[in-house]
């Protein structure tokens, strides 16, 4: 994989293409959400990690004839946040902090991938609340699958890169909590069926 140091960009606008072959096929993927997650980790006081996590996310995958043509979504509900303490968790969501009703979502649109076989960099736009930052991905590729019991070719991809909150006014915590978010996803997607013929 490509090393973290380069996962935050200073170009809005890159758009990273490759003449490398896709190793899937084109079409709109569906995530498979019971096999998806999205995890983060960041600093507490300096000297530990708090772990959490997203648990509702909503993704597509557009998969065109090149890299070019590749378009990732994905919209995360902040109120999903589970750190495993549903006290701390409800402070979080709270004005004091994330503010949810004011920064109900955290949207990625990829603006360009690059890459081949393995490893590829997704490069697009975060936005949470009313604040838009480029960022990087890297992206590990799992592999497809079929399932035998439905048939259905399934697609993994592992994404990792880092984030500032003070680059989204997200700076509460008081020194307390890292500035850096590391974000870990986890997405499984599920190849397009072919379309049925119809009768004549």
């Amino acid at each position: 994989m490509a090393d973290n140091n380069s996962s935050l960009t200073d170009s809005p606008t890159a758009t990273a293409t490759s003449t490398a072959a896709l190793p899937i096929a084109p079409g709109d993927w569906a995530l498979d959400p019971l096999h998806s997650a999205v995890n983060f980790t960041i600093r507490h006081l300096g000297i530990a990690k708090v772990r959490g996590r997203f648990s509702e996310v909503e993704a597509a995958l557009y998969v065109g004839e090149t890299p070019a043509d590749v378009r990732v979504t994905a919209t995360i509900s902040l109120a999903s946040i589970d750190t495993g303490n549903a006290d701390r968790d409800a402070h979080t969501r709270s004005a004091d902090l994330l503010d949810v009703e004011r920064r109900p979502t955290m949207v990625f649109r990829s603006t360009g991938v690059s890459g081949s076989d393995e490893d590829w960099s997704l490069v697009g736009e975060l936005t949470i609340g009313d604040v838009t930052r480029p960022v990087t991905l890297d992206v590990e590729f799992g592999g497809v699958v079929d399932v035998p019991m439905d048939g259905s070719r399934h697609a993994g991809f592992e994404a990792t890169g880092e984030i500032r909150r003070s680059d989204f006014g997200l700076d509460f915590g008081g020194g307390m909590l890292g500035d850096v978010v590391k974000i870990q996803l986890d997405m499984e997607f599920v190849e397009p069926r072919e379309p049925q013929g119809q009768a004549g």
